[in-house]
Order: C-alpha cells, then sequence, then structure tokens
C-alpha cells in the first residue's frame, strides 16, 4: 500500500503544484488548506507524512506540529516563504524533519518527500524490532548474544519482503523456531506456515507432500491432497532439511519457486499460490553444490537472505537463559515444582560444549526434571553428559591437554612417611588436572573419565572436610 501525504497549504495553485510533483512518485496526497481541517484529516487518516506550511489563515503550522504525539508520529516537512534560522530550529525541536523554504523546486521537493519517508521506514522497522526482542527473547528465539542480535536484526529487516531465506546451522540450534520467527515477524503472520521435513518424507512420496496429488494418481491415492504448497498459499512454505531433497525433484521446485505455480501429481492443471519461502539445512550448500548433490541454479535462487544459526558453545550466557526458559517450560509440562538452578549447575551449562546444540540441552533439562522432584536443581541432579566427538576448537584443547598431562608425573611415596590419605592424592591431582584445563570442569571430567557432576560432589565435600 502505497505511503499518504497530507499538503498543509492555503494557496490552491500551491497545493495543486506540489501534488503534481508527486505524482511520479506513486503516492497518495491529500490536501488541507487551514489547519482545522489538517487536525482533522490527522486524527482520521493518519497520513505518513505532513508538507506542513507555517502560515496557514486560522493558525501557525508550528502549532499543528507541536500537537502530534511523538510516539506515532508521522514525519513533517515544513514549508514557508519567510524563512529564518529562529524559526528552522524550532521547527526541528519540534520533531520536523526538514525544513524548505518557498519557492520549491520539483526535484527538490520530491528527494525531500522520498527522504522522510525512507526515515519514517526506517523508525517503523527500529520500533517493530523493539516490540518484538524484549527480556532475551525474540518470538520463541532465546538470547541476549551478540550473534543472536544479528540473527534478530536480519529477520526484522527481511520481514517487510518476500525474499527467499536460507537458514544453516548444526542440528539442534533452532531453525525451525527461527524460520516461525521470519514469518511471525511478517506481515503473513496471521497466515499459514506449513513446515516440511524433506529427510523425514521417502522420496517417492515428497513430490506429493509438496505439490499435492489427485485421487488414483498413484496406488494408495485414495483421495484428493492440497499438498504443503496449498496449504501455504498466503503464508510462509518452510522446507528444513533441504539438501536431502531428490535431485530431479529439485528442478520442479525451481520452476515452482520462479513462477509460484506447480501441478499436482496425476493433474494436468496448473496451480498459482502466493507463497513466502524459507529453508533450512544443518549441511554445508555450497558443499552439496560441488559433489553435484544440490541444483546451482536452486541454490541461487533460493541463497537470498542467509542466516547462520551459531551453535550453543559459542553463544556463552544465552545457554543459560535457554535452560532457565526450558527448565520452566518443561516443568509446566510435567508437573514439576521446580523454582530455580544452582550456580554450579549455571557454570556446568556454559562449559560443556553441547555437541547436540538445544535439542541435547532439552533432553538433558527432562531428564533432570523426570528424575528430580525437588524445586532447586543442584549439580549432583545433572546426568552424566556425553564427550563431543566434533572437531572443534574445544576439541583441539582437550587433545592438547591429554598430552600435557601424559608428560607430567607425580611423585610416588618412597617411605610410609611419605604416605597421604588416598582422598587428599585423590584432591591432589584432581586438582591438578583441573589446573592443566583451566578450571574447566567438564574438560577435566572428560580425561578423568567420570561425570563433571562426580567432580562437583568430590569438590564440596573436600571443601566440608577443610
Amino acid at each position: 500500500m502505497p505511503p499518504t501525504v497530507l499538503i498543509v497549504e492555503d494557496t490552491q495553485s500551491l497545493a495543486m503544484l506540489y501534488q503534481s510533483y508527486l505524482l511520479p512518485t506513486g503516492v497518495n496526497t491529500l490536501v488541507a488548506s487551514d489547519g482545522a481541517t489538517a487536525i482533522d484529516i490527522i486524527n482520521k487518516v493518519h497520513p505518513d507524512l505532513i508538507v506542513l506550511d507555517v502560515m496557514l489563515p486560522d493558525m501557525n503550522g508550528l502549532d499543528i506540529l507541536a500537537t502530534l504525539e511523538p510516539d506515532n508520529c508521522p514525519q513533517v516537512v515544513v514549508l514557508t516563504g519567510h524563512a529564518t534560522k529562529e524559526m528552522a530550529i524550532q521547527a526541528i525541536k519540534l520533531g520536523a524533519s526538514d525544513f524548505l523554504e518557498k519557492p520549491i523546486e520539483a526535484d527538490r521537493f520530491r528527494i525531500t518527500v522520498n527522504n522522510a519517508l525512507k526515515i519514517k521506514n526506517l523508525k517503523q522497522a527500529v520500533t517493530q524490532y523493539k516490540n518484538k526482542y524484549e527480556n532475551g527473547k525474540y518470538f520463541d528465539l532465546i538470547g541476549s548474544s551478540k550473534q543472536m542480535q544479528s540473527v534478530y536484526q536480519i529477520i526484522s529487516s527481511a520481514s517487510v519482503s518476500k525474499a527467499t531465506v536460507f537458514i544453516t546451522g548444526e542440528s539442534g540450534t533452532g531453525k525451525e523456531l527461527c524460520a516461525r520467527a521470519v514469518h511471525q515477524a511478517s506481515n503473513r503472520a496471521n497466515q499459514p506456515f506449513v513446515a516440511l521435513n524433506c529427510a523425514a518424507i521417502p522420496k517417492d512420496l515428497i513430490e506429493s507432500e509438496i505439490f499435492g496429488h489427485l485421487k488414483g494418481a498413484f496406488t494408495g491415492a485414495i483421495a484428493n491432497r492440497v499438498g504443503a504448497a496449498g496449504q501455504a498459499n498466503g503464508g510462509t512454505l518452510f522446507l528444513d532439511e533441504l539438501c536431502e531433497m531428490d535431485i530431479n525433484l529439485q528442478s520442479k521446485l525451481l520452476r515452482f519457486i520462479q513462477t509460484g505455480s506447480y501441478q499436482q501429481v496425476g493433474s494436468e492443471k496448473v496451480v498459482k499460490v502466493d507463497v513466502r519461502f524459507v529453508c533450512a539445512t544443518n549441511r554445508d550448500p555450497l558443499v552439496e553444490v560441488e559433489n553435484g548433490r544440490f541444483r546451482e541454479d536452486l541454490y541461487y535462487r533460493l541463497h537470498v537472505i542467509p542466516i547462520e544459526l551459531p551453535p550453543l558453545r559459542e553463544r556463552g550466557k544465552d545457554i543459560i537463559e535457554i535452560a532457565e526458559a526450558l527448565f520452566v517450560k518443561i516443568a509446566k509440562d510435567e508437573s514439576h515444582p521446580y523454582k530455580e538452578i544452582s550456580e554450579d549447575v549455571k557454570q556446568l551449562l556454559i562449559q560443556y560444549s553441547w555437541p547436540g546444540n538445544v535439542r541435547q540441552l532439552e533432553n538433558v533439562i527432562r531428564n533432570v526434571l523426570v528424575l528430580n522432584p525437588e524445586q532447586y536443581i543442584d549439580i549432583d541432579m545433572i546426568p552424566a553428559l556425553p564427550e563431543n566427538t566434533k572437531k572443534t576448537p574445544e576439541r583441539e584443547t582437550i587433545n592438547s591437554t591429554t598430552q600435557l598431562m601424559a608428560d607430567t608425573t607425580f611423585d610416588l611415596p618412597n617411605t610410609q612417611n611419605n604416605i597421604k590419605a588416598l582422598w587428599l592424592a585423590e584432591k591432589e591431582y584432581i586438582e591438578h588436572v583441573i589446573k592443566i584445563c583451566s578450571s574447566n570442569i567438564p574438560k577435566a571430567a572428560s580425561l578423568l573419565d567420570v561425570s563433571p557432576s562426580t567432580l562437583y560432589r568430590k569438590i564440596k565435600s573436600w571443601e566440608e572436610i577443610q
């Protein structure tokens, strides 16, 4: 819908001239010849921009500017044939975005109006972003880290567009939640969001799942089926694990994306829909293209607005925010009396590498709540966490630490007087390993082949002895 510009000018010939200047821009224009009419139009229509003459027959134009509410204020360009420096300063202080002195050239007028409307759009986008992002949460996405702030900003910027969003990230990082946020932030939020996992559907059925089929089109087609594309009409179609799609079907998907049209299986009729595409994969799509498993033309058609979701291990204190939200959510599902987690638990959650990302974290939290009915979750309630086998910088650190330990020797007692209590010898050895691991207890636990909760319990018992 084109923006609306209200021209407040008491000289009819000038008002018509300004309207003619704006004809090439495609905006809607309204005219008011006095202040009272202008105020009435502003209250009823809420224009995007007001071109405001200062000298009006019934009032000063700056008085109108002063009455506009700052929270929902249109952009204002002030016009006058009697400009002074003081008047310009006053207009800017009252919220005007620009100040023009008559007579005004057509190009200068159009440029000023276009710039003011761009500022209006930018302000609206910022306001929408602030309203959607609150207390570390953006729709169903949680996290205040810089990485996630960047993701939120991309989604917010893309919300007004129909451009395809391509989400990449490790398994379990929340790609479907990200896709839903793209949908919820857009003007399609009230329309359907249809998700389709390309890896979970047999190769011979996926075309029917996307495009639908007619009764009798193949064995087992006992009724007509609309398909995901038809169900998503007017809304968003999310294709998860896209790189798993059969290479032969990719050509039909490309044609659908290019034209917005498709044919159901068993039909010659062309169906046209209005769909916004969001795709996701946990693979590197360019590697898939190089290996011939993903069409290059389809990749470039879909890879318009890329979003890369960071793994959980790189998101710092986001892990605590996500964990606390999951504890509350799952406790409600399980009717659990959960209140809070201890600082030791928080430290463990941050230090662990989470190879399964948010999905793994959620499973661990559900395990804790199901097996422990206590209100306060402590470190000894956390189950043993599997070692991360992925090749990450943390894995390299553990390997180098293992080598360092191999090069480290401990003096064994050679007389009875030098023999220490077993718990004390164990304490010194464990503390030495923790020091080598830069106080990262999950790393130390991995090297010692015990669970982090075991080390936390031992450390706590030593404190009680001392």
